[in-house]
C-alpha cells in the first residue's frame, strides 16, 4: 500500500542496468511504489524478462536497448523514455562491470572499459536527464557505488577507481543542481548475492566465509535488499538528503 512520502504514483524511473541484481531489486521497489520504469541495459532478453514481471505486478515499464557508454545512445535513450511517459523523474546509475585483475595485470583497454561503463556512463545519463529534470521542477539521481568506494581492492583496481570516482560525481552534482531541486545521492552497496558476486565466489578462495564473518547481519545481502533505499531515494521522503554515500551492507563497512 503506497503512503504519501513514499509514493512514486505518476513518476518514471530510468534504471541502467535494471534487468538483473541491484537495478531489478530497485526497480522492483520502484514499481510497486507506483513508479513507470525504464529498464535500460544491453540484453533485451533480459531487460524484456524484467518488464514481463513488472507488468504482471501491475506497473508501467518498457525495455530500452542502449550503450549507456555512448553518448549518442543515452540521448536516444532518453529520447524514448519521454516520448513513452512523457518526463523523466528519476534515474539510477546502476550499469557496472569488473575486471579482477592486479594493477600490474591490468591492461589499458580493460581499464578503459570498466572506467567507461561504471562511471562515464553515470555522467552521461544524468547529463542527458538533466534538462527533463530542471524543466519538470526536480528530480532524482541515484548513482550506484561499493564498498570499493572507500576500501582499497587489490584485485580490481579499475572497478575501485571506478566507483571512488562514483562518489565524488555524486557529491559534484548534488552541489551543482540543487538549486534546480535535483537531489543526487549515491548507495554504496556490501556483498550481495548477484551475477557478479558468484563469479567472485568462484574467482577468490576462501571469499564467502570472509564477508561472512564480517557482516555483522551475519548473511550475504539480497537484491530484495535495495527496493526500500530505492523508493526513499526516489520519493520526496529525501528531499532535503542530497549529496549522501549510503551504504547498504548488513553493517560490513563498520566492523573494525
Amino acid at each position: 500500500m503506497k503512503t504519501g512520502l513514499f509514493d512514486l504514483s505518476g513518476k518514471v524511473a530510468v534504471i541502467t542496468g535494471g534487468n538483473g541484481g541491484i537495478g531489478l531489486g530497485m526497480a522492483r521497489g520502484m514499481a510497486e511504489a507506483g513508479a513507470a520504469v525504464a529498464v535500460v541495459g544491453r540484453n533485451e532478453a533480459k531487460s524484456l524478462a524484467a518488464v514481463g514481471e513488472l507488468e504482471q505486478g501491475g506497473a508501467k515499464a518498457i525495455s530500452v536497448v542502449a550503450d549507456v557508454t555512448d553518448k549518442a545512445a543515452v540521448a536516444d535513450m532518453v529520447a524514448r523514455v519521454t516520448s513513452a511517459f512523457g518526463r523523466v523523474d528519476i534515474l539510477v546509475n546502476n550499469a557496472g562491470i569488473n575486471i579482477r585483475k592486479p594493477p600490474q595485470a591490468l591492461d589499458l583497454a580493460e581499464w578503459e572499459r570498466v572506467i567507461a561503463t561504471n562511471l562515464t556512463s553515470a555522467f552521461l545519463c544524468s547529463q542527458a536527464v538533466y534538462p527533463a529534470m530542471k524543466q519538470a521542477g526536480g528530480g532524482k539521481i541515484v548513482n550506484i557505488g561499493s564498498m570499493m568506494s572507500i576500501f582499497g581492492a587489490g584485485f580490481a583496481p579499475a572497478y575501485a577507481a571506478s566507483k571512488g570516482g562514483i562518489v565524488q560525481f555524486t557529491r559534484a552534482c548534488a552541489v551543482a543542481w540543487a538549486a534546480d531541486n535535483i537531489q543526487v545521492n549515491a548507495v554504496l552497496p556490501g556483498w550481495i548475492d548477484t551475477e557478479l558476486t558468484r563469479r567472485a565466489r568462484d574467482e577468490i578462495e576462501g571469499l564467502h566465509d570472509r564477508i561472512l564473518a564480517r557482516t555483522p547481519a551475519a548473511r550475504w545481502g539480497a537484491i530484495g535488499d535495495f527496493a526500500g533505499i530505492a523508493v526513499f531515494l526516489a520519493s520526496r521522503a529525501s528531499d532535503f538528503v542530497t549529496g549522501a554515500a549510503i551504504p547498504v551492507d548488513g553493517g560490513f563497512s563498520i566492523m573494525g
